[in-house]
């Protein structure tokens, strides 16, 4: 049986506002890479060392986690427990634009450009023509 839509929303509206201040032992971290079975490789601003993260039943098949994404990781879940574990998924930021705004955001997390950084010795060939066969073989 299917869950009741009123799950999905009420998901869906929880993680579509940042929260006013972030709880202790939570942090932002950006996404890499999904590891399978719910789990994701993170990382965090000030540790360079991947974090394993698992995603919690109330979001799994509801709200999808694209890599390089924003989530908010509650590294204090599994502390007690022996298990490769380093913490939970405590919500996903989609709304990146009014995440960036709050006092809690890390600074190592710049936006990233759009355009790319050409090398100013190299052209760009975006746009243009390649070049004709005629002019380049001396025929």
């Amino acid at each position: 049986m299917a869950r009741p839509k009123r799950n999905l929303l009420a998901t869906a509206q929880e993680t579509s506002s940042p929260p006013t201040s972030l709880d202790e032992g939570q942090a932002i971290a950006r996404v890499r890479k999904a590891e399978g079975k719910n789990l994701y490789s993170v990382e965090l601003p000030a540790i360079t060392k991947p974090l394993l993260v698992e995603l919690p039943s109330r979001f799994r098949s509801q709200i999808w986690i694209k890599r390089g994404g924003y989530i908010v990781v509650d590294a204090t879940a599994f502390g007690n427990r022996d298990n490769k574990l380093d913490g939970e998924i405590v919500n996903i930021v989609r709304d990146e634009r009014e995440w960036r705004k709050q006092s809690y955001w890390p600074s190592e997390f710049v936006k990233r450009s759009s355009q790319l950084d050409d090398s100013d010795d190299e052209e760009s060939r975006v746009g243009k023509m390649p070049p004709s066969e005629g002019s380049e073989s001396g025929d």
